[in-house]
């Protein structure tokens, strides 16, 4: 049995670390809500009480990493709005601690908002180019991450979430003068985001990934924004969202090749 810590149990973390327990892992997980912990308890999580912020962490980060040759870290930057968060900090503070521990890798759960607008299609040689604060905290901390040669670090890049309890149409139906009605979407189910996790565990395990390596991971299907949001507010029984194209449309397309070829991973 092999033990792994995963900060953040939250929207992906949490059935993430349930389908790992069926697989024969012991986790150790975190979570920022007192309310949760009983519900991590009660999933055969060992639950953690864990805040990070630029300055401090509040918890026992020593016990939630002790034994872990694992850490998987899944917490958003929250930098949406007027919040003057730094991401980058909480990671630079919890840096420290991953290399007192027993942790020999960490998989950091990032974003395809590293890399920026253009019309084109991006791989992992892609050049990022954040253009949002989100972003750019997100990118600085996966080299925060990946320059420490302590530990090994793999990221992971994901595109736009959704699942069953998740998606996007929710937010966009009814709504008019959309942008980018042409660009092409880029989004993953949580069952793939959980099985691509998996896979690269697999591949740790048998020691055929290379250190500090770097996935895209999105659906290979990229119908445009107007195609797919339109067909999903039928599906759902929602009002039609309505596009603005007056304007030339601008997006990217996020290549998974590298997921498919390197991982053997087939999306579901």
């Amino acid at each position: 049995m092999k033990q792994i810590s995963i900060l953040g149990c939250g929207w992906l973390g949490l059935p993430l670390a349930k389908s790992l327990l069926e697989n024969g892992y012991s986790i150790s997980g975190s979570t920022t809500s007192v309310e949760k912990l009983t519900v991590l308890e009660n999933a055969g999580i060992t639950p953690f009480l864990l805040r990070l912020s630029e300055e401090t962490i509040e918890g026992k980060m020593e016990s939630f990493l002790k034994n872990s040759e694992i850490l998987i870290v899944d917490i958003p930057p929250l930098l949406r709005g007027n919040s003057l968060e730094s991401f980058v900090g909480k990671i630079r503070n919890l840096i420290p601690y991953i290399e007192k521990s027993s942790v020999k890798m960490v998989l950091f759960v990032s974003s395809t908002s590293i890399y920026s607008e253009g019309n084109t299609t991006i791989t992992e040689d892609t050049i990022p180019n954040p253009d949002t604060e989100s972003g750019k905290q997100l990118l600085e901390a996966e080299q925060l991450l990946q320059s420490n040669s302590n530990f090994q670090t793999t990221v992971i890049r994901f595109g736009g979430l959704i699942g069953e309890d998740r998606h996007p149409i929710q937010f966009l139906a009814g709504k008019t003068n959309l942008e980018n009605p042409e660009a092409p979407i880029n989004i993953i189910h949580q069952i793939d985001c959980i099985g691509i996790i998996k896979a690269i565990l697999q591949q740790a395990k048998n020691y055929n990934l290379k250190d500090n390596e770097i996935f895209n991971a999105v659906a290979p299907f990229h119908p445009t924004r107007k195609e797919y949001y339109t067909q999903k507010a039928i599906e759902y029984h929602l009002p039609l969202p309505h596009f603005n194209e007056s304007k030339p449309s601008s997006g990217k397309l996020i290549s998974s090749d590298k997921v498919e070829q390197v991982l053997g991973y087939i999306f579901s």
